[in-house]
């Protein structure tokens, strides 16, 4: 029964058992013995008799009836000639549906409508209008510029200009001698009358503690800064005597800020080791560290006193600071079980406000060494005398001169011999102390003041064209960069090989800076 409720008929039924049946057999080859040839006889046929086909012996399929055997008749070809569409076709037959072409004829002249056709894949489709084609022309060409003429296209085109006659090529290149480049100039690295004994540039390191290797000094220390009214510069370079030795840098220097803004205080400081002595260098760093310490914790006084130019409380304060140093260095000696002289260093230090109105620059310190101020491209002397607190250079390049205009040295050694004391033996006589200097004065925009140790003031003040190449290098508008100076005061003399450590103070303008 169907889904709609109405009896099954016998072919349904039929039909459902011969899709589901099993007496259906497998698809495979048809048992047909026609061919692809009878087949194509056999349609072609139908479609020209219009449906005789199926009265002359076409089955209708719903009967069953095995159509595999039955074949058309073919009507004999058209007696007129041939139309555009005729040919031979597939297989060497007819091209039968240009048969189409003609007028209708037999049954479709009647008004039986032929059988609808379908184009096939190669033929144009029927919505195209047939015709002749028309085409746009092309476009023109766009104008030529002035100054060119029109010619016609069968004008010959003008010759192009000739080439640039060219060299013949050599069959060999020719021989070209290499000439040897200057080789650069390096910049003077000595002034004198000769070249020092040592080589410039270091040779051998200093002898490693691998138990102790903070005890290692560099080679070269650099530093800088600017505050308000003066730019900084500060170095420390090993000797040449102690870079072919493999020494260590025997000078320490400490370049420090205390406070912020306008009451910030910068302290520079330097000193040397005692010579030939194997910890003079820790000896240099210790003194640096603990005066740095001593003036940091103090340092709201300091500037308070240099902005009222307080001249006397500042050496008297100062002085206690460096003592009381130099006291810690000596009991840092008797802990070894060193001599005093066996572990000590001088020491020389700088203090300069940052406030841009204050332009009162403090130097104090114990030992030899170096104080120059450059003025107007001359350079002067103006390391203090012992016990001078304040004032201007005098005779003799900020010293007393040893001897009168006359010729009369102010001290000689009589040669006497004192008596022996009387109430025993004398006791051990305390070691020699360094005098205490102190100097405080006003600097002037231009000026340029230099602080140094010993292994600088020495051959500044011993060689003039030192200090004629220093004076050129430094009496500029600008203050040398940390690299120029650098180059600047490692330039050497013979007979002075011992470290140097600078630090030179360029006043300029008072420009309000914020660090």
């Amino acid at each position: 029964m169907s889904q709609q409720g109405g009896r099954t008929t016998g072919r349904e039924d039929d039909w459902w058992g011969q899709l589901y049946g099993d007496s259906t057999e497998d698809t495979g080859p048809t048992p047909a013995t026609d061919s692809l040839d009878d087949r194509f006889a056999s349609a072609a046929g139908t479609v020209r008799s219009g449906g005789a086909g199926a009265e002359e012996g076409v089955a209708d399929e719903g009967d069953g009836a095995d159509i595999s055997g039955v074949v058309g008749s073919v009507p004999p070809p058209r007696s007129e000639p041939p139309g555009p569409g005729s040919g031979p076709g597939p297989g060497g037959r007819a091209d039968w549906w240009a048969s189409q072409d003609g007028p209708p004829t037999g049954s479709d002249a009647a008004g039986t409508r032929p059988p609808e056709r379908h184009p096939a894949p190669w033929e144009p489709p029927s919505d195209i209008p047939t015709g002749p084609t028309t085409f746009l022309p092309p476009p023109l060409p766009p104008p030529l510029p002035p100054g060119f003429a029109e010619r016609s296209p069968h004008t010959p085109a003008p010759p192009p200009p000739p080439l640039p006659a060219l060299p013949p090529t050599p069959t060999h290149s020719p021989t070209v001698p290499v000439l040897p480049l200057p080789a650069p100039k390096d910049e003077e690295d000595y002034v004198g009358s000769g070249p020092p004994t040592y080589d410039a540039q270091p040779t051998a390191l200093p002898l490693a503690d691998p138990d102790d290797l903070d005890d290692l000094v560099a080679d070269t220390v650099l530093d800088g800064a600017r505050y308000g009214a003066f730019a900084l510069r500060a170095v420390s370079v090993r000797g040449d005597s102690a870079r072919y030795r493999g020494e260590p840098r025997r000078d320490s220097l400490l370049t420090a800020r205390f406070g912020t803004g306008d009451d910030a205080l910068i302290l520079v400081a330097m000193a040397t080791g005692a010579r030939a002595t194997p910890g003079a260098h820790r000896a240099a760093a210790e003194v640096c560290r603990w005066i740095g310490r001593a003036v940091g914790r103090s340092h709201v006084r300091l500037a308070q006193d240099m902005r009222a130019a307080r001249r006397g409380d500042l050496k008297s304060g100062l002085h206690r600071l460096t003592d009381r140093s130099l006291g810690r260095l000596r009991a840092g000696a008797a802990e070894q079980g060193l001599a005093p002289e066996e572990y000590a260093a001088t020491l020389r230090c700088l203090l300069l406000p940052a406030d841009p109105a204050c332009r009162t620059r403090v130097f104090f310190g114990v030992g030899p060494g170096g104080l120059f101020r450059l003025r107007g491209g001359v350079w002067r002397d103006i390391e203090p005398r012992v016990g001078e607190v304040a004032g201007e250079p005098v005779v003799g390049f900020g010293s007393l001169p040893a001897e009168t205009p006359e010729g009369d040295r102010l001290t000689m050694d009589l040669g006497i011999t004192p008596p022996p004391n009387p109430y025993g033996l004398d006791p051990d006589p305390e070691p020699p102390r360094e005098p205490f200097r102190f100097r405080a004065s006003v600097a002037r925009p231009g000026d340029a003041l230099l602080m140094c140790t010993g292994g600088l003031a020495e051959p500044l003040r011993g060689e003039p064209d030192l200090s004629a190449h220093l004076t050129a290098r430094w009496s500029g508008p600008t203050p040398p960069g940390l690299t120029a100076f650098l180059a600047d005061t490692q330039v050497r003399v013979k007979g002075y090989a011992d470290d140097r450590t600078a630090a030179a103070v360029w006043e300029r303008d008072a420009v309000r800076q914020s660090p």
